[in-house]
């Protein structure tokens, strides 16, 4: 096999191969890591050590994981003269699956962010942030149990494509006359003269793959409801076209496996008065039908009646509570739920700006981003990686929690298909917290905490490997 950046390919490994939507795993992979800047450095050393002995353990030699350092960010620029070396994509290109500790971001114009560079090179179009709760992890609300969902936020588009025009600049002023004179002409909106401006674009390619992606993690993992997160009650052809598109994909795509939540209710009410009429199924899941203009009542006639005639034979009869529920929550709301009903939610699909909001919010209902895991995957190549900063402060001081980058490691696994590795870390992650033996950002809020540095957590979490797998 090649070399990159200098560095030779592991001669006892091999790599991952993609065909026809499906990985294959060979017994003795070769997965790039890059180690991150900052704290990276302490938390990588820790983290590995965990993931080596955790497949150790959980397959006596039979299988193990061939690592192999791949560089982005100080490290790279130190190095290589350069943040992010063409040789790094490659070997990512040729090896599939990377996991990465955090990576800062440049100052001073070029890369605005590596991380992003990164999704958007190797088109890896779903963020993944599984968010739940680890019995002893302490928690600001009551029922921090309460959460178990899995967050697919779209990557590659939004805000986050970075097209924008600073205020003041010739090529901000131009679009700005373009848009006031042309494109708003006649009407009463004007963007305002001193302003910045940003392009928003949401598509429906970016859309109705990660739902695509979203609504079969969720078929696969038994999870009751996908929720479209937007703020189409605003953004009506961005936001709220992600809402249109993630139910037409849900629908044409899933159709036996899938019922929307306004579909429920029509179901429903046909189930609970089979001779229901068709307008008075349509009050019922449309209050004030009667003050209603009559193109729109004749619209909702027809869409219960089209409802009816085609799914009912196969969801009525209570058929529809055994498929996967589809529905949709503005964000603002899905703000406020997280908090209030988190048990209702199992996995949201959002664009990229909501999802990064959510993602860190329900994160520190269950211990914050110190042990919030991340993926961003595409189709044939996925990166795993920790979801904090790189907290310079604490660099090489090993003080800093590892468990982001272990548990990305245990989703890793899991995407690798090797579930008893996984397991095993996650059981034992889990019990050294319920011991109490945890890093500092832990310690201070658990009362009769012991405070361990980062290498130790990971020997406690290796020593309690041993109990993990006599328990079976």
């Amino acid at each position: 096999m090649p070399s990159f950046n200098g560095i030779p390919v592991p001669a006892d490994g091999q790599r991952i191969e993609y065909s026809h939507g499906k990985y294959t795993v060979p017994h003795h992979p070769i997965i790039p890591f890059i180690e991150g800047d900052g704290t990276g450095r302490d938390i990588w050393k820790a983290s590995v050590r965990v993931f080596d002995a955790a497949v150790e353990k959980a397959y006596q030699g039979k299988r193990s994981v061939s690592w192999y350092e791949v560089f982005a960010g100080e490290k790279a620029k130190t190095q290589f003269e350069n943040w992010l070396p063409d040789d790094t994509i490659s070997a990512i290109r040729e090896f599939r699956v990377a996991i990465k500790g955090p990576l800062t971001t440049p100052v001073g114009g070029g890369i605005r962010s590596l991380n992003v560079a990164l999704r958007q090179i190797l088109d890896l179009y779903s963020c993944v942030r599984p968010v739940r709760y680890y019995a002893g992890v302490p928690s600001p609300v009551k029922h921090p149990e309460r959460m178990n969902i899995v967050i697919f936020r779209e990557n590659t588009e939004d805000v986050y494509i970075g097209i924008e025009w600073e205020e003041g600049t010739a090529d901000a002023k131009r679009l700005i006359e373009f848009i006031n004179k042309d494109m708003l002409k006649g009407g009463k909106k004007q963007i305002r003269l001193d302003s910045g401006v940003g392009i928003k674009p949401i598509s429906v390619t970016g859309t109705k793959r990660l739902v695509r992606m979203a609504i079969q993690h969720a078929l696969e993992n038994n999870c009751k409801t996908v929720t479209l997160v937007h703020k189409g009650n605003i953004q009506k052809f961005t936001e709220g076209a992600f809402r249109k598109w993630g139910y037409e994909l849900a629908t044409q795509e899933f159709r036996d496996k899938v019922v929307t939540e306004r579909e429920s209710w029509i179901l429903d009410n046909k189930d609970k008065k089979p001779a229901i009429s068709v307008e008075e199924n349509a009050n019922l899941i449309e209050p004030g039908m009667e003050f209603a203009q009559e193109e729109f009542r004749q619209g909702v006639y027809k869409e219960v009646k089209n409802i009816l005639d085609s799914i009912y034979s196969t969801h009525g009869k209570g058929e529809w509570k055994k498929k996967l529920m589809i529905n949709d929550r503005i964000a603002d709301s899905i703000f406020q739920q997280v908090v209030t009903r988190a048990e209702e939610y199992s996995v949201l699909a959002t664009p990229n700006l909501n999802g990064d909001y959510i993602s860190d919010a329900c994160a520190a209902q269950v211990g914050g981003l110190g042990i919030a895991p991340g993926a961003n995957i595409g189709d044939g190549y996925a990166i795993f990686e920790a979801t904090h900063g790189t907290a310079p402060k604490y660099a090489d001081k090993d003080v800093i929690n590892p468990g982001s980058v272990i548990l990305s490691g245990v989703m890793m696994f899991r995407f690798l298909g090797w579930m008893e590795a996984a397991d095993l870390i996650e059981r034992s992650l889990e019990r050294t917290i319920e011991q109490k033996k945890v890093t500092y950002d832990f310690e201070r809020l658990m009362d009769g905490a012991t405070k361990v540095k980062t290498s130790e957590f990971a020997t406690c979490i290796i020593e309690n490997m041993r109990v993990a797998v006599n328990a079976g």
